[in-house]
């Protein structure tokens, strides 16, 4: 015949401890249901009422009254899976480290430098369906955002870097600090300065200087480079002559009065 399963004497500290965590605990908590187990073994209530106080199986039940046994307090605290195993381990993450770090011309690749799209399509085996020369080592079969992570954890990017040139003057800033200063004092009421460093927006690149100067100050462009003048032109409609052709305008016209024509029809 077997022997009835029971918890152990509890002591002062663990009796206290069950006690606070039933008054306080949530009671669809892991750590609630199991301690309340280990109250009501204690005290003397069998397997099989527990388990209809705490709607499980009378084999659970064993269960947890058999690990506070071994484990004591210890066991309340639930111990997870740690889920689906790695499909990336340690070593694939060091392959592709290493050929991110390599040059792709070194690997036989039509191109010289590496993107997340390319790395991961290599290192798949991709580009070994067309040349099978191009088939790495080791194949990962691994995705874009995880390559993107494994990237960033170890500092390294594919941005390219990018370049502009600047004056090689020693005298750079000392020049551009009298220009602002010439600007500033010597301008006169009736002469229309814009305050430009036309030698600072020379020497910078065209995505670090702004938007131009009529979005900065609200004022429209000029019409001089559209129409030739400061004014924009209209059109202006000739009388028809009696034989059906247009009046020409009379060069030299001086004084008021309707313009004079002269016919075409001769």
């Amino acid at each position: 015949m077997s022997t009835r399963v029971r918890a152990r004497r509890l002591t002062q500290d663990e009796g206290q401890y069950l006690q606070r965590l039933v008054r306080r605990g949530r009671h669809d908590s892991v750590r609630y249901r199991r301690a309340l187990i280990i109250m009501a073994s204690a005290s003397g209530t069998g397997a099989p009422a527990i388990a209809q106080l705490v709607a499980a199986d009378p084999d659970t039940v064993r269960d947890v009254i058999h690990a506070f046994n071994a484990q004591g307090l210890a066991m309340l605290a639930p111990h997870w899976g740690a889920g689906r195993p790695r499909r990336i381990t340690d070593e694939d993450i060091a392959v592709v480290v290493a050929t991110a770090m390599t040059r792709p011309k070194k690997l036989g690749l039509p191109f010289t430098h590496w993107s997340i799209r390319k790395l991961t399509a290599y290192l798949g085996g991709w580009y070994g369906h067309h040349d099978p020369t191009l088939v790495p080592a080791r194949m990962i079969r691994i995705g874009r955002e995880r390559v993107r992570v494994i990237l960033h954890e170890h500092g390294i990017g594919f941005q390219r870097t990018r370049t502009w040139k600047t004056s090689t003057d020693p005298a750079y800033d000392a020049k551009l600090d009298r220009i602002d200063e010439v600007m500033s004092r010597f301008r006169r009421p009736g002469l229309r300065v814009r305050p430009v460093r036309a030698v600072e927006y020379s020497a910078l690149p065209r995505h670090l200087l702004g938007p131009p100067a009529s979005i900065r100050t609200g004022r429209p462009r000029p019409t001089t480079a559209r129409t030739g003048s400061g004014t924009s032109t209209a059109v202006t409609a000739w009388p028809r002559t009696g034989c059906g052709g247009r009046a020409a305008r009379t060069q030299g016209r001086s004084g008021p009065g309707p313009p004079r024509t002269r016919s075409s029809c001769a």
